[in-house]
């Protein structure tokens, strides 16, 4: 992962994704603790981590984890904002508490928060960085992330696939700058967020529009020159877009990735520390997973 002349990416994961992979990918009744709750997630969890660490030895690292799921400050704003998504039971709740709990201990840098998204964390965090010329690194296959891949060094990675995508793969993808993707959801919508979208623009049109006017807000401030565009139906357009002004600018905040909290003074915090030996051999006794301390020692050198 790292070379001679390109410092070795920080590391930010999108642990939810990682976490329900394994949640719904191994059976409950795998693992589990004395009390009778499943485990078999935070083994895989906790696994994909050590994979992580003794494969491409980063240096740096965070894990960020969802916590706001009803409570945000998009269901402020709009309280159907994920209203399709049940709230985890006592079993997941445990498991995630879990996984958010041996990251710590193997010496992890952990963000969550009851107003802010893990989205909104890592994008935080990408902010905090940027001045760095180290690469950033965000694991995940949430396509909302690519909108934070603006420097040309930084990469969203599929890590299960060994995908990454940079800036200019997004842009080749999607046909705009990463920094128009709230935009262009703004437009269509996102079903998976439950973000409303305009009746009747689908992609293409919407892509086509922000490649003319770059943003929602210059379109709205030039809706009639839609009618000059070589799209089909640009005659009504403006008719179309018009009454949505409103829901789009929400749609567009909804949309958008928070990057203006301050989480760390410096890249210093974020180092991947040196796990906490005794608890986290405790931890996976409790967890119903002893053999996997092994592993653990394995991964990080030991």
């Amino acid at each position: 992962m790292s070379s001679a002349k390109t410092p070795a990416p920080l590391c930010l994961i999108d642990s939810s994704i990682y976490i329900f992979k394994y949640y719904f990918a191994l059976p409950d009744n795998w693992f589990s603790q004395a009390q009778g709750w499943p485990t078999a997630a935070v083994y895989g969890f906790t696994s994909f981590l050590c994979g992580l660490k003794e494969k491409h030895r980063p240096e740096q690292a965070a894990t960020c984890f969802d916590e706001s799921l009803g409570s945000g400050f998009r269901e402020e704003l709009y309280p159907a904002y994920k209203s399709s998504r049940a709230l985890p039971d006592e079993a997941l709740e445990f498991q995630l508490n879990s996984c958010k709990k041996m990251a710590g201990l193997l010496g992890l840098a952990c963000f969550a928060s009851q107003r802010y998204e893990a989205d909104d964390l890592i994008g935080c965090l990408v902010e905090q960085v940027k001045s760095s010329p180290q690469p950033v690194a965000i694991l995940s296959r949430d396509k909302d992330l690519a909108q934070l891949i603006r420097r040309p060094q930084d990469f969203l990675w599929d890590y299960g696939s060994d995908q990454r995508s940079y800036a200019a793969d997004i842009e080749a993808k999607w046909g705009l700058r990463p920094e128009q993707l709230a935009d262009y959801l703004a437009l269509v919508g996102d079903r998976i967020d439950d973000i409303p979208g305009v009746p009747g623009v689908g992609g293409k049109t919407a892509t086509a529009l922000l490649q003319e006017f770059s943003s929602v807000e210059n379109l709205y401030r030039n809706l009639p020159l839609c009618q000059q565009l070589d799209l089909r139906g640009s005659k009504t357009l403006a008719k179309k877009l018009q009454p949505y002004l409103d829901q789009v600018n929400m749609a567009k905040q909804l949309a958008t990735i928070v990057t203006d909290v301050q989480l760390v003074a410096s890249t210093n915090d974020l180092n991947w520390r040196e796990p906490n030996w005794p608890e986290v051999e405790l931890f996976c006794q409790s967890l119903g997973f002893p053999r996997l301390y092994k592993r653990i020692q394995t991964a990080f050198k030991v």
